[in-house]
């Protein structure tokens, strides 16, 4: 049985590129790997679809490409999706104009309609088909942010049954700033009480003093209830990665970010996975500090004070990546890679949980 396999292939499917994965399994077992399938080439903004593959054995084999969610001829991107305590599959997205690329956000130079906005939608039947889509900007992005972006990759819900989305944007410059500076990152989640019906924001982490810049963030619920968040960060913070608590469901903070120097990598998306029994926090990413590359899984047992390594993956490029409970004695890892690039393939790999504790 292959341990190794390949659902997203650049060049492959009506698709240029691929990138930005989220992986879940449904409540009757099924995987469900999302990405954007990227129609017109690799570049982070243009005609983007949200793509998903199925798998009914563990990521074994995967089932036909399909359409999760689109926008036209222009972007639905960062797919964070949620398996809801009722079976109910939410994916949170966004979308936005195919021109408005991140720099001319950034800049101000979008008009707000064309903007990334918030949205959602919902499947009922495993994640063959989706429901029209559902705009909730009003209700969990302020105004004058510019750039927005849910995750990457797949939210929680938590012991309570509130959803917790992490997300970040960036503020209005001040002075002769344009905007594009990495001070002016900032984060954020979306919380829903209601399985998704309303939404709301919950903590914010803004400062533009530049030591902590937090961008894109993933959330795990630690045993004793506390959310954990982790961030990629540029900064003249020590490393590339910041984390925060929160004590109440992902409303307040204990603490704003703060470096976590802990986990040596490149400024680059992580991804989170608590696990019951045993109790390990896991964080997948690159852990080569010079460059995308070295794809590793690393655990702490103390909610992310300290971490250390229990899986390289191997020692080629790589990037963003997603964790999944596959079932009792699997964990799932769903990530960018190639031989001479990071962003050739997408492949999932099955690894044992007796190697991860």
């Amino acid at each position: 049985m292959p341990t190794i396999t390949v659902p997203f292939r650049a060049g492959h499917e009506g698709y240029a590129g691929f990138r930005i994965p989220a992986v879940v399994v449904t409540a009757a077992g099924t995987l469900l790997a999302f990405c954007e399938g990227r129609v017109d080439s690799g570049r982070d903004w243009g005609h983007i679809d949200i793509v998903v593959k199925r798998s009914t054995d563990g990521g074994r084999t995967w089932g036909p490409l399909r359409v999760a969610a689109d926008n036209g001829t222009d972007l639905a991107g960062n797919p964070a999706p949620v398996v809801l305590d009722t079976g109910r599959i939410l994916l949170v997205h966004v979308r936005s104009a195919a021109g408005a690329s991140e720099a001319a956000l950034l800049r101000g130079e979008v008009p707000e309609a064309d903007g990334r906005r918030v949205w959602v939608r919902h499947s009922d039947d495993d994640g063959a088909t989706w429901s029209t889509p559902r705009e909730i900007t009003g209700q969990v992005k302020r105004p004058g942010w510019r750039w927005y972006a849910t995750t990457p990759g797949h939210a929680i819900q938590l012991s309570t049954g509130r959803i917790v989305v992490p997300a970040n944007h960036t503020l209005p410059p001040t002075g002769t700033d344009v905007g594009d500076e990495a001070k002016y990152n900032g984060g954020h989640c979306l919380l829903s009480d209601d399985r998704g019906e309303t939404w709301s924001l919950g903590y914010l982490d803004e400062n533009t003093d530049g030591y902590v810049n937090v961008n894109e963030t993933t959330a795990a619920e630690l045993p004793d209830g506390r959310v954990y968040f982790n961030t990629r960060t540029d900064s003249t913070s020590p490393g590339n990665r910041a984390d925060a608590h929160s004590e109440d469901g992902g409303k307040t903070l204990t603490y704003p970010f703060r470096p976590q120097a802990g986990l040596d990598g490149p400024v680059c998306e992580g991804s989170l996975l608590q696990l019951r029994a045993p109790d390990v926090l896991l964080f997948s990413g690159p852990a080569l500090p010079t460059g995308r590359a070295l794809m590793t899984i690393r655990a702490s047992t103390d909610g992310g004070t300290t971490w250390r390594p229990v899986h390289t993956a191997d020692g080629l490029p790589a990037a963003y990546s997603d964790l999944v409970r596959v079932d009792a004695d699997t964990v799932g890892l769903l990530h960018e890679t190639g031989d001479f690039g990071a962003y050739e393939r997408i492949v999932f790999r099955r690894i044992p949980v007796t190697r991860l504790t």
